[in-house]
């Protein structure tokens, strides 16, 4: 099915934006679902030795004993939702792969972001699919190439699915730019293949 869709990064890797892939009618009570029923938590990060909580929330769930670790917190996955098994169904039907984890994040406005980084942790198995689903605000999302430092970006719409597969963690770094211009919640799911 994804052959439709052009990469959206020109090498060392693959982006894919397949645009909106939710019913708009159904948008609002998704979003309003997930806001309400996810098991939210401020992220507790590690930061030059120190712990910092974050103001945006996060959630984890995954098949039984996955667990994530990353800027040195572990993380055990919570058992999937209803909801969530049946986005996650939708999700493997657009991109042909299956995932066992999905880290759920939440931003209250665009003053929340999300610095470089790349979902390279030794969890997450190499090369494999990160499924990415925005529901809510409408944000920029933002690719760096380690080595050439060229950039784009792309603005993830809502009920927007963003594919992330092949070599793209280890060369290229992804951003949610902060903005003032944003006054209204996100909520993003990555869906990943987690070794079990």
């Amino acid at each position: 099915m994804h052959s439709d869709f052009p990469n959206i990064i020109n090498k060392d890797g693959i982006a894919i934006y397949y645009g909106s892939i939710l019913n708009e009618e159904t948008l609002p009570s998704i979003y309003t679902n997930l806001f309400n029923k996810i098991a939210w938590q401020q992220d507790q990060i590690m930061m030059f030795g120190k712990a910092i909580t974050t103001k945006r929330k996060v959630a984890f769930y995954a098949d039984n004993h996955i667990d994530y670790t990353y800027s040195s917190v572990k993380k055990k996955g919570l058992p999937w939702t209803p909801e969530l098994i049946q986005i996650k169904n939708l999700i493997e039907s657009h991109t042909g792969a299956t995932y066992n984890a999905c880290l759920l994040n939440l931003y209250h406005t665009g003053e929340e972001g999300m610095g470089w980084h790349s979902d390279d942790e030794k969890e997450i198995i190499l090369n494999s699919s990160i499924a990415s689903l925005s529901i809510g605000a409408e944000r920029k999302f933002a690719f760096k190439h380690k080595a050439s430092k060229e950039t784009m970006s792309i603005m993830l719409e809502n009920g927007s699915l963003l594919e992330m597969k092949g070599a793209i963690q280890q060369h290229w770094w992804h951003s949610l730019p902060k903005t003032k211009k944003v006054g209204t919640p996100r909520i993003n799911l990555t869906f990943r293949q987690m070794q079990s």
